[in-house]
């Protein structure tokens, strides 16, 4: 949570140069590819296919199964898969085995048509919800091994090298999907989607599993739940409790049950306004008059620099000055650029207010993002990494996920207001961004609310 004072920046730019941090830039873009595959490449297409807003926004909603996966993540830490495990371990080997499940889906959706066979459609696009959310499960673990303990001072470096690496999954392949979208269409849009999609199988491939104390801790458990059931270490009973129980009663016994239940609540407010903007922001783009071309060129080349650039500087300030300082000021950033996008409903499609609106978009949320996740890794144990990063993750993606699905539905809604008619200040798009940075401000309560409990982790950690 906080560093040490004494830390030099020299010194902190050349924590960088870990090896282990590229293992994790690698998997980082395995992470956000496949938001993109069914996120916005999908909400740009489906606008095309002449869908409303309120069925893309519902469409949204197969990634639900992000804000669940906590629910079999204890499989991800336990289960070893045969043949694979033995090859590639642990991690690799759940994050390879999805990966191939994405390439069949992906390859599938390329001969589709969401405006004719939209439930086959959504149907493949919940499979790679469902085993991208899987392969987080096992990304996010890997990132908090590669680390040991005593090592806590690199988790903001670590987390920049995990958003640069979703960043750049997310908004690369974003960029040229988009500029090609008119000239080949979206089904040979997907085509080269599943070429990516094998460049991650190779990545994969590529990194090293880390070596951890994961099974030795495990163990330790299977020994205790033993004693405490009266059973012998091998019974299915002992098995069950230390996969399914321990991890979260873990994560309640160490923190206390109210600071606990506190941290929980504050992770889910977090970022709902961000992922309200996130859902309608493509649609938004092609309504006040951005072409597919404009779209890619600003929101996802530009953008992706502008992350790269601010997730690092970001990340410095937050090894420099401690993450709790980074989530209050990230977290005020982040509401205000929120309002950029009103400004830009008003004025309409003005490319130099597209780019500003980008550049102030990315710098906050790379920056709140580098404090969240950091915060997130540093509440995380060493013998259930993958379930107990998997909650708290899952619950900062609720908003994300299920909440944001109605985004579209709130849009249709604020349109039917009658007296928007006689303000000419205010339209529906630029009222539904306000919205959005109010919904910023219960979770900076929070953080206020949430300094002692902050302080005590702190002090823990020394």
């Amino acid at each position: 949570m906080s560093h040490d004072p004494a830390q030099t920046w020299r010194e902190t730019l050349a924590s960088y140069l870990d090896r282990r941090l590229l293992w994790v830039f690698l998997l980082g873009c395995a992470s956000g590819f496949p938001w993109l595959l069914i996120g916005s490449n999908m909400s740009g297409w489906l606008k095309d296919a002449g869908l409303t807003r309120t069925a893309i926004g519902l469409f949204g909603s197969v990634f639900a199964v992000y804000a669940i996966n906590w629910m079999w993540a204890p499989l991800i830490d336990r289960v070893k898969l045969p043949v694979l495990h033995k090859y590639l371990g642990q991690r690799r080997s759940w994050i390879l085995l999805m990966q191939v499940i994405m390439l069949v889906c992906t390859l599938s959706i390329a001969n589709t048509d969401p405006s004719f066979n939209l439930w086959l459609t959504t149907t493949l696009a919940f499979t790679i919800a469902l085993a991208s959310s899987t392969q987080d499960i096992a990304i996010d673990a890997f990132r908090i091994d590669s680390f040991q303990e005593q090592e806590k001072n690199k988790l903001p470096q670590a987390a920049a090298m995990a958003v640069i690496g979703w960043w750049t999954g997310y908004s690369l392949p974003g960029y040229f999907a988009f500029i090609n979208a008119d000239s080949i269409g979206w089904n040979g849009v997907y085509y080269g989607m599943a070429a990516f999609v094998g460049l991650l199988i190779l990545f994969t491939l590529f990194v090293g599993e880390p070596n951890t104390n994961r099974e030795k801790l495990q163990a330790e458990a299977e020994s205790r739940y033993a004693k405490r059931l009266n059973q012998g270490e091998s019974s299915i009973m002992v098995w069950f409790s230390v996969t399914i129980v321990e991890p979260f009663a873990e994560f309640f016994r160490r923190n206390g049950v109210q600071v606990a239940l506190t941290l929980l609540l504050f992770v889910f407010l977090f970022k709902i306004g961000e992922a309200f903007l996130g859902r309608m922001s493509i649609v938004f783009y092609k309504e006040i008059g951005f072409s597919n071309e404009d779209i890619g060129h600003y929101s996802k080349l530009i953008g992706w620099g502008a992350t790269v650039v601010f997730t690092l500087i970001g990340s410095a300030v937050n090894v420099r000055f401690g993450v709790v300082r980074g989530l209050l000021i990230g977290g005020i950033a982040m509401a205000a650029s929120n309002l950029m996008f009103a400004l830009m409903a008003q004025i309409g499609p003005n490319k130099d207010l597209f780019l500003a609106t980008i550049l102030v978009d990315n710098f906050t949320s790379a920056f709140a993002t580098i404090a969240f996740v950091s915060f997130l890794t540093f509440l995380t144990g060493r013998a259930f990494s993958a379930t107990q990063y998997a909650l708290l993750a899952s619950l900062g993606n609720l908003g994300r996920t299920t909440l944001s699905s109605f985004s579209g539905s709130m849009v249709d809604w604020i349109e039917s207001f009658e007296w928007l008619n006689g303000v000419d200040w205010l339209n529906p798009w630029s009222l539904f961004f306000i919205i959005t940075t109010l919904m910023v401000l219960p979770s900076l309560a929070m953080i206020v609310g949430l300094r002692h409990h902050f302080k005590r982790l702190a002090e823990l950690q020394k």
